[in-house]
């Protein structure tokens, strides 16, 4: 091989690995060229199964990145209970069903939760409780809605949820870096200094980019803001998300940024998965506390079995679960109507 064709290979290689967060060792002058390696920890589900509760899994068939619903948990036949829980706790819920079905085994292996952002849940109501992914669609009739406890309200108020609002745990924001933090981030001003590639949840799909937004408000003013999500978007170096809780994390690994706004929670979820991920908290005085809540769904096909979760999120179990992740208690007097 000529030593054109050899720099030629040898930027194919790298280009195809930069695209799909391989690793690509260096080429040494005069030696082969080395294929890049796939990384498949990099992909959801990071799970490799075990937040699935159904009894009989059959044939494994999930490849991150090319077969993967890394947001529909459980057996979709003839469940006893079916949860739409916005995503920003993904991880906690493996446990939590787990200790749930401890409670009240009749419930074991017949339990569906999906985890995609609250607002896709509620297009996915007013479609008819349908969903389609890749090449699958199916219907699960959800029995309880779980997201922030304003947009409950909402939906009660609306008359898709039946009161009450169950309030039950908090969280803040930080800022997600890549471990090391390699854009040297101190704070949310950093996040508009130019140059610094993000990775934030896009305002069309995820409600916490309101309160992403107005924490930047609080840190820097509406020109913090608008670099942010205005100036850097155009110029390419914001890269907006879909499901932020899914793709911060995947997007920072890849190297396609150094810097994401999530809740904190997730953040320590990527930590203590091993993943290469860290953060930077953000001051009291600027940061944004979210209050999740619940409530039973209007026509719900298991009602009974919504009521006991929607008091099990209440119980010193779930608290315990949901504090392993930053999580925190709910303030005291905090309404429920």
């Amino acid at each position: 091989m000529n030593l054109r064709r050899l720099l030629l290979a040898a930027a194919y290689v790298l280009a195809i690995g930069c695209l799909n967060g391989l690793s690509v060792p260096a080429v040494a002058a005069g030696n082969p060229v080395t294929a890049p390696r796939y990384d498949e920890t990099l992909y959801p589900p990071w799970s490799h199964g075990a937040n699935d509760p159904a009894l009989h899994q059959g044939l494994q068939f999930t490849v991150p990145e090319v077969d993967s619903l890394a947001d529909f948990h459980g057996d979709i036949n003839d469940p006893r209970l079916v949860i739409y829980v916005g995503g920003n706790y993904f991880f906690a819920m493996a446990p939590l069903i787990k200790a749930f079905e401890a409670q009240h085994p009749g419930l074991r292996g017949r339990i569906f939760y999906v985890t995609i952002p609250p607002g896709l849940l509620l297009k996915a109501m007013a479609r008819g409780d349908t969903f389609t992914s890749g090449n699958m669609t199916f219907t699960a009739r959800p029995d309880v809605y779980a997201a922030g406890l304003k947009k409950v309200r909402a939906q009660i108020a609306a008359g898709k949820l039946l009161a009450p609002a169950v309030p039950y745990v908090t969280n803040d924001l930080t800022i997600m870096v890549p471990k090391g933090n390699p854009g040297h981030i101190t704070g949310l001003r950093d996040l508009g200094r130019p140059g610094v590639r993000l990775v934030m949840p896009n305002p069309a799909f995820e409600g916490v980019a309101r309160q992403i937004q107005a924490s930047l408000r609080k840190a820097g003013g509406s020109a913090l803001e608008h670099s942010v999500y205005e100036t850097k978007v155009a110029d390419g170096q914001t890269l907006l998300t879909h499901i932020h809780h899914r793709q911060t994390p995947l997007f920072l690994m890849q190297g396609l940024g150094v810097a994401g706004v999530t809740w904190k929670s997730e953040a320590i979820f990527q930590e203590q998965e091993g993943h290469p991920i860290g953060n930077v908290d953000i001051p009291a005085e600027y940061n944004t506390t979210a209050i999740y809540g619940a409530a039973l769904v209007a026509g719900a096909p298991h009602p009974k079995a919504g009521k006991l979760w929607l008091r099990f999120l209440r119980s010193q179990v779930a608290l315990r679960i949901f504090e392993r992740y930053g999580f925190r208690a709910l303030p005291s007097g905090t309404a429920t109507r």
